[in-house]
């Protein structure tokens, strides 16, 4: 237990990657280890994301945890002063103020885990992303495996022909490639 003379030291944690790299998968584990430690959390979502519940944060295993569904992630900041660890899902949806409200968090002595993509389709920066992994205490990058090759894959394809920034999807419509092979599926489209 924290002494009453020791604050909480906040941080931010970053959890990124491509389509089907693990990223919600590391999130749940690190908000399931926190509450084993006893630590009382919160964990949100875009309220737009509701491929597998519209309540939970679900990885593509299947594992997942309860999660309130927000708009804007200033929604966060109303957190009971009691909550020791705030979990973020799917956080290239959020605008860019999630990277002032992960701040501030931290800076209040709050743990905030955020995941998310780091880049598009188009192999671009992704929403707040690059801002959040400038300003957090760890990053972590983690990969899928390239259907076309078994290389790491870095890249989120998407096979649908939408040009649209946000387009929900599973296998369907995203599959990921290594940089060689994302760049020959680009150029052969």
């Amino acid at each position: 237990m924290i002494s009453e003379n020791h604050k909480r030291s906040g941080c931010i944690e970053v959890v990124c990657g491509s389509m089907f790299s693990g990223k919600t998968e590391e999130l749940i584990r690190r908000l399931r280890r926190a509450q084993f430690a006893n630590q009382k959390i919160a964990i949100f979502k875009p309220a737009l994301d509701k491929r597998y519940s519209d309540v939970e944060v679900v990885s593509h295993d299947f594992h997942k945890i309860t999660s309130k569904p927000i708009d804007d992630a200033a929604e966060m900041l109303g957190i009971k002063d009691d909550i020791q660890v705030v979990g973020v899902d799917e956080a290239q949806f959020f605008g860019d103020n999630l990277v002032e409200v992960a701040e501030t968090l931290a800076n209040r002595g709050v743990r905030v885990i955020v995941a998310g993509l780091d880049t598009d389709y188009l192999g671009k920066p992704f929403g707040p992303m690059p801002r959040l992994m400038a300003v957090a205490e760890d990053v972590q990058k983690v990969h899928a495996i390239c259907v076309k090759c078994g290389n790491l894959a870095n890249q989120s394809h998407r096979l649908s022909k939408s040009k649209d920034l946000v387009v929900l999807g599973e296998k369907d419509v995203y599959e990921p490639l290594c940089r060689e092979c994302y760049n020959k599926a680009v150029a052969e489209e």
